[in-house]
């Protein structure tokens, strides 16, 4: 080419997925791998019960479903989903707030394409891939983050926040993603307040990525961003693929609240809903089934059993890693993931794990023999080692060397083992170039 075509920033890489390849590989060379790397229930066996298949067959029975729907999405399904924020009383929307895209994914490459790439969203460190990837690629700029602190539960620095949006002037907005991915933090009111606070006095919009919001526990509450958004612009994402779950539906929405307050903020979601008119519609079975699924008789009860078992998981987890030397955990208490931070003084790139298969451990050396965080070196010796995939946490864009492990093993026992195992070869592999 006359010159070098791909945007800047292409060069990053989706790990969640990317290690997907590695394990594969080693699973030809006989390695089974225990799959914690992948927030997907439906993969990890989680059942689909027979009340929501059936009410699919019966939409599957109506010629609509097979049409395209309304750009925004499905009128009833928009006006049900409205219906439900404007019960809490707090802020009024209407399903004209509300626009659907093919999966939260989808909902977020096209928000932060419609923004100027010399305008900013600033996002919690360690923050969920997806965002990070759309933001850095709008602007092919390296990101502005505000630090999620392990050392005080993960509570974002509020005080990081307020200099950098009050020092940056490119910065517009700010991400919330409550429940968090990787760490499960819920936020607490007070702190929420707080950002509320921080975004109305420099004149901020706010995302709030709500995808986990009914995925809570350990007598955690999620307040979500309707409760105490005020007069502040900004917008919240929802999506099925966690909570019904129906993660290859690719069904997710934006709800939009107070674009009238703002000129500027109803010009930019007027530009989403413009690239969105470019694609017609999104995908019409799954808006059809929202309505019908959330209000079966048997939906809260499902739900809530599977945040029972999440629940179990992450005390099982969290009782188990707290004991470990080397590393920091705190209770998940939403969404699905627990991760675990290495004491960064503990962790080096001379450290190793035994692995018996000689093609195995040269595939895995040969991984690790070039430039890698070190985070990432554990992470591929632990694959190698035990079949464990989990992910590196400097792939959620930090420099906090860790990783990430799910919450979706249905087996108890064995997730507990799971967990034993990962304990058990933290401390081998810190320890392995003591000297005896």
């Amino acid at each position: 080419m006359r010159f070098d075509i791909a945007k800047s920033g292409n060069s990053l890489t989706y790990e969640i997925r990317n290690i997907v390849g590695v394990a594969n590989r080693l699973e030809k060379c006989g390695v089974k791998v225990v799959w914690k790397n992948i927030g997907d229930p439906v993969h990890k066996g989680e059942k689909i019960p027979d009340w929501m298949k059936e009410s699919l067959i019966e939409i599957l029975r109506e010629d609509s479903s097979y049409a395209y729907s309304p750009t925004k999405g499905v009128d009833a399904t928009r006006e049900f989903l409205a219906e439900q924020v404007n019960q809490r009383g707090r802020v009024k929307i209407t399903k004209d707030d509300i626009i659907f895209f093919n999966g939260l994914g989808d909902a977020i490459a096209r928000a932060y394409s419609a923004i100027r790439v010399d305008a900013r969203i600033i996002m919690p460190e360690p923050t969920y891939s997806t965002h990070f990837l759309a933001e850095v690629h709008h602007a092919s700029f390296p990101a502005n983050t505000y630090r999620m602190n392990p050392y005080r539960n993960w509570q974002p620095d509020l005080a990081e926040l307020e200099r950098k949006v009050k020092s940056h002037r490119t910065i517009v907005g700010v991400l919330v993603i409550n429940p968090d991915n990787p760490t499960g933090f819920v936020y607490p009111r007070e702190t929420l307040n707080k950002i509320m606070r921080i975004a109305k006095e420099n004149d901020l919009f706010v995302v709030f990525d709500e995808i986990y919001r009914n995925i809570v526990y350990n007598g955690q509450e999620s307040v979500p961003l309707s409760d105490i958004i005020g007069d502040v612009p900004g917008f919240s994402m929802k999506g099925i693929s966690k909570e019904f779950p129906w993660p290859g539906a690719r069904c997710g929405w934006i709800e939009v609240y107070n674009a009238d307050k703002d000129p500027s903020f109803e010009r930019y979601v007027n530009a989403i809903l413009a690239q969105k008119m470019a694609e017609v519609c999104s995908t019409t079975l799954p808006q059809l089934a929202i309505p019908r699924l959330m209000s079966h008789p048997e939906y809260r009860g499902y739900l809530d059993k599977r945040i029972v078992h999440y629940e179990k998981l992450s005390n099982i987890a969290y009782n188990i890693f707290r004991d470990v030397p080397y590393i920091v955990v705190n209770r998940t208490n939403g969404a699905f993931y627990m991760t675990v931070v290495f004491n960064e003084a503990a962790i080096n790139e001379r450290q190793k794990l035994h692995i018996e298969k000689a093609p195995i451990r040269d595939f895995v050396e040969k991984i690790v023999d070039c430039k890698i965080e070190n985070d990432k070196r554990f992470v591929y010796y632990l694959l190698g080692a035990t079949g464990i995939c989990v992910v590196p946490l400097t792939s959620f864009f930090t420099h906090m060397p860790g990783f990430r492990i799910t919450l979706l093993e249905k087996d108890e026992g064995k997730f507990e083992e799971t967990v034993k195992i990962i304990a058990e070869k933290i401390v081998e592999y810190i320890e392995s170039t003591k000297v005896h």
